[in-house]
């Protein structure tokens, strides 16, 4: 097959240098001995075209315009910041967030409404006064005694106390609560601030890719002019100049979600402006194990469970001196008209514990401690499986950034830097230098991904693992206790 490819493009040559010959005489008709045939193919009467695409000017015949290069986007002529009033650090955004950040004041709230709980539990009961009129109105009478009693409940086996302390730990409790939602908000925070700083850097580097593309598809034109690029390069150039800007246009977008998720949790609603920050740092890996130890005994949840399970252990004695009756005493003066004489009203009262003497409540009381305990060890080994996540993604993190920053990024700028001067020598071609060029400002756009990846997660393993800057705060127990009651105890 490749021998009668050789001679048909013998012959076919041939008959165009014989035809450029005889130009002159090219309105003639050509004779039948002038047919030259090669394996059954008429190359003066070739076969007609069969479709509009084979109707095309053919390479040689005539110089044919280039095609257009597509038109700009209007999005991506639109500036990415508006009327912008300098730039934002994260000192200034955590500013705000601890200002106006709704969630921290609600975990200030539960705080105040446990302390109120306390101090409600430990009050003492507040005496009773009555007035009483015995037999009034017999026979016209004043009737027998009439005079006021004073009642008092006096609280025994230091039930008050117990109550009071009991909510007092549970203050303590909704206090690690807030510190846990001062790490969700600000944790949270420090990510989204990462997160556009770094989509902001990709921005500037996905601008230098479509500079590159644009000096791509001029480079192919001119070429093309030359005749050393085909029609096929210059729909090649400007299928990557379109996708250079789509790529600026994504990231553009990005850029602006991460900065209003940023400004919500910083609860304000500014519009989008520059932040001022670096994403590289000293590069320093944490252990794992030292992170571990470090979470399960220092976390705000660990610690606000364990507060939540002394609580428990209170409500245990609590509820177990409930039985325990109060002395409710009584005095009272008034007139005995029937004695004509001014007496005293004195009374003593007690319940009797015979058939409830709290035995529901202290089960049930004794069921949470256990649940309690139950709980810290789930925390733990919640934190223990969150944190083996999250340090894969780190460790992988700081593997790559480390890569690209001391090998992979700086080996890719010396191929762009060599690649030039040898330009300017003119040892290369201009093309090779784009080529080195936009691969060195794609490694440091997936650098800068890295390095956001870095940071996010270095900063859940040091604010322990908290985030979710919006979530409402928990609270120090569940809803529908038994300390739902109007005296709480």
């Amino acid at each position: 097959m490749q021998d009668k490819l050789r001679r048909l493009s013998s012959n076919i040559a041939s008959v165009i240098l014989s035809m450029a010959a005889t130009s002159v005489h090219a309105q003639q008709p050509i004779s039948d001995s002038q047919m030259i045939e090669s394996d059954g193919i008429s190359i003066n009467n070739p076969i007609p075209p069969t479709s509009p695409q084979d109707l095309r000017p053919r390479v040689g015949e005539k110089f044919t315009e280039p095609p257009p290069v597509p038109s700009v986007p209007q999005s991506l002529v639109d500036p990415v910041y508006a009327e912008s009033k300098g730039s934002l650090t994260f000192e200034s955004i955590e500013a705000m967030a601890c200002q106006s950040n709704p969630t921290l004041s609600q975990a200030q709230a539960q705080i105040q409404s446990e302390m109120g709980k306390a101090i409600q539990a430990g009050l003492i009961p507040n005496p009773t006064l009555m007035y009483v009129g015995e037999q009034v109105g017999i026979n016209g009478t004043a009737g027998e005694w009439q005079g006021g009693i004073f009642k008092q409940r006096i609280v025994t086996a230091r039930k008050l106390q117990l109550s009071r302390a009991k909510f007092l730990q549970l203050t303590r409790a909704a206090e690690w609560r807030a510190l846990e939602q001062q790490y969700q908000v600000l944790n949270d925070l420090r990510i989204q601030f990462w997160m556009t700083l770094g989509h902001q850097q990709l921005v500037e580097l996905h601008n230098e890719i479509l500079k590159n593309a644009e000096d791509a598809v001029i480079t192919t034109r001119e070429l093309y002019n030359l005749g050393q690029a085909t029609r096929a390069d210059l729909h090649t150039a400007n299928v990557a100049l379109q996708r250079a800007r789509l790529d600026l246009l994504m990231i553009r977008n990005r850029l602006k979600s991460n900065w209003y998720e940023l400004a919500a949790i910083a609860g304000t609603r500014q519009g989008l402006t520059p932040l001022t920050g670096t994403l590289e740092g000293p590069v320093s890996l944490i252990d794992f194990d030292v992170a571990l130890d470090r979470l399960v005994s220092e976390s705000p949840q660990i610690l606000a469970a364990r507060a939540k399970l002394q609580a428990d252990e209170i409500k245990v004695t609590r509820e177990t001196v409930e039985p325990i009756p109060d002395v409710v005493v009584s005095y009272g003066y008034g007139r005995n008209f029937e004695a004509e004489d001014n007496s005293h009203n004195l009374g003593l009262a007690i319940e009797v514990p015979l058939y409830d003497w709290n035995q529901g409540t202290i089960r049930q009381a004794e069921a949470d401690v256990v649940r309690q305990r139950g709980e810290i060890q789930r925390v733990e080994f919640t934190l223990q499986r969150q944190l083996a996540q999250t340090y894969q993604g780190y460790l992988t993190a700081v593997q790559n950034v480390r890569s690209y920053q001391e090998v992979m990024v700086p080996e890719a700028k010396l191929a762009y830097e060599v690649l030039l001067d040898a330009y300017e020598e003119d040892r290369v071609d201009w093309p090779q230098v784009l080529a080195a060029q936009v691969e060195y400002y794609r490694l440091r756009t997936q650098y800068v991904q890295h390095l956001i990846a870095w940071r996010s997660n270095e900063t859940l393993i040091a604010g322990y693992l908290l985030n979710g800057g919006l979530m409402p705060p928990t609270g120090p127990q569940p809803p529908g206790h038994i300390s739902a009651v109007p005296k709480p105890r």
